[in-house]
């Protein structure tokens, strides 16, 4: 690993395809979906957003890629680098969205991180629509540090945020 920057001795630099899981979504065909509330939610985008919240407007009765409560979704198409960690459940997601599962890293965490590269991977795009390349995303390098240093960051984080919205 050609590491991008010194980090301390206690911290390591490892590929996030090591420590997560990634489900790509992928889209409903239209009669499959619709705006009736049925079993699972259907994620298909950014519009799903809100301010790291998740809006439900379709739903389906036969998903095919399902995120879990917990997940930490991204959209990868189009508007690129939206997050939201699922807290609503079983949901399908489209193509347009990913999900992120770990065992291993706290999720809020990986949040802070690619929301700090965010437009490093929108360079990485190379079609006509923005997007994330799943290979790329697997083997970014993330610094990792000890537990409770993580913790400090995500609540340090989590504070200026909430300072930022106050002003």
């Amino acid at each position: 690993i050609d590491p991008p920057f010194d980090i301390p001795d206690s911290w390591e630099w490892v590929r996030l395809g090591k420590i997560i899981s990634l489900l790509s979504g992928r889209d409903l065909a239209p009669q499959n979906y619709s705006s009736i509330p049925q079993t699972y939610p259907y994620m298909t985008g950014a519009s799903n957003f809100s301010n790291g919240e998740l809006l439900v407007n379709r739903w389906t009765n036969v998903p095919a890629t399902i995120s879990h409560n917990g997940d930490l979704l991204i959209t990868c198409k189009g508007t690129v680098g939206v997050m939201a960690i699922n807290t609503i459940g079983d949901i399908h997601i489209a193509r347009q969205i990913m999900a992120i599962s770990s065992s291993v890293v706290d999720l809020h965490y990986v949040k802070v991180f690619l929301s700090a590269i965010v437009s490093s991977l929108k360079a990485t795009a190379t079609s006509m629509i923005p997007g994330i390349d799943r290979s790329a995303m697997l083997n970014l390098l993330i610094p990792l540090p000890p537990l409770k240093e993580k913790k400090r960051i995500v609540k340090r984080v989590e504070e200026l945020k909430a300072t930022t919205r106050t002003l």
